[in-house]
């Protein structure tokens, strides 16, 4: 056991020192260390975990690597595992917290970051050409999953677009199965611009339980958490508005989950104290949640009507990768330098075994090159 917690902990926290681009990439990169090089589980209960994982509060690509320590090293898998990728980002923010209160600005890194994000792009890519393969097991599948990746793009939930389409899948499906008649599956389906005191001191206790409800309740993106922590930090004057977009632009180019933000907030509201109860406070519940969540995924295979819900559900969720992938793509391919980097990073992942992480750096590189002599 001990060797396999010692591997748990070395792949996560490598994944937690260059998992950049957000939680698909995150994903991404873990199909590839995970079931690629590693082979801890089956693509399908891969999937299975995105599908469940996509549907309870907190940040899904942290609690997925909760999942996996837990499949390979049991309950305490499960914490080396989330512990191990969360540090790297805890420790470069809490940094770049006490630089950004203490002088007012930090180091540039936006060449390095500049290359990072095109590179992505193709991790992502192939992640959605594997685990697509496994996700697709019928014609109705296949509307399903245009249907949701069509919703996306159009701007709705991507919760409420993956619970629909569990639901609607399953009525369909085990209607279908029920009454062998041909249904037709329809569903309805920043850097930092300048440095500000902080306003108010906090108590730690307090701290803790704005950013334990923050965890216990967040679903979706950065954004959604800029939403959040605006309403519980900024309408309280604990923080001002321009503060809270820093500490966002910080946990966006980290590496890890942009959950990190919450260690940049702690640290300006009270040190390094407040650093370490904000972060615990977010992260917590998501630990619980997939402690509770975990054995149960097994048991919803036997289930018929779960079985039907699961499917839909996964291709969902590889139809939402899709979607980010599409806006994703949209909004970094804007200038031919991003473009050869993406070319590159095509050629890397889908014509040679060069792990992500190798991906990752060779784009950074090239990036810091192309952004200093153009």
């Amino acid at each position: 056991m001990r060797q396999e917690l010692r591997e748990v902990a070395q792949v996560f926290f490598k994944l937690g020192c260059f998992a950049f681009g957000g939680p698909a990439a995150h994903i991404a990169m873990m199909e590839d260390e995970i079931i690629e090089k590693r082979k801890w589980m089956t693509r399908d209960y891969f999937l299975d975990l995105i599908g469940t994982t996509n549907l309870i509060p907190g940040p899904n690509s942290t609690e997925m690597t909760m999942h996996c320590g837990y499949e390979r090293a049991g309950k305490a898998g499960l914490f080396v595992a989330g512990i191990a990728f969360i540090f790297p980002a805890t420790i470069i923010t809490a940094l770049l917290a006490y630089l950004y209160v203490k002088y007012g600005e930090l180091p540039q890194v936006e060449p390095f970051i500049y290359g990072i994000k095109p590179a992505v792009l193709a991790i992502i890519a192939s992640a959605i050409l594997k685990l697509g393969k496994k996700a697709i097991k019928s014609t109705e599948l296949i509307i399903l999953g245009v249907l949701v990746l069509l919703v996306s793009l159009l701007g709705v939930n991507e919760v409420v677009a993956l619970l629909s389409a569990g639901v609607f899948g399953m009525l369909y499906f085990y209607l279908k199965s029920k009454t062998k008649s041909h249904l037709n599956a329809i569903s309805p389906f920043l850097l930092l611009f300048g440095f500000q005191t902080t306003l108010v001191k906090v108590s730690t206790l307090k701290l803790f339980l704005i950013f334990l409800k923050v965890g216990a309740i967040l679903y979706g993106s950065g954004y959604v958490l800029f939403a959040y922590l605006d309403a519980e930090l900024v309408t309280r004057g604990l923080l001002t508005r321009a503060q809270l977009m820093d500490a966002i632009a910080i946990g966006q180019f980290t590496p890890g989950p942009v959950l990190s933000t919450s260690t940049f907030i702690g640290y300006q509201l009270s040190g390094f104290t407040g650093a370490l109860v904000a972060t615990l406070g977010i992260f917590l519940p998501s630990f619980l949640f997939v402690l509770i969540l975990n054995p149960f995924i097994p048991k919803m295979r036997q289930s018929k009507m779960l079985r039907y819900f699961l499917d839909s559900v996964n291709v969902a969720a590889v139809a939402v990768m899709l979607a980010v992938l599409v806006i994703m793509t949209n909004e970094i391919l804007l200038d031919w330098k991003a473009i050869i980097i993406a070319l590159l990073a095509t050629f890397f992942v889908f014509k040679t075994k060069v792990s992500t992480i190798w991906v990752i750096i060779v784009g950074s590189v090239v990036g810091y090159i192309l952004i200093s002599l153009f």
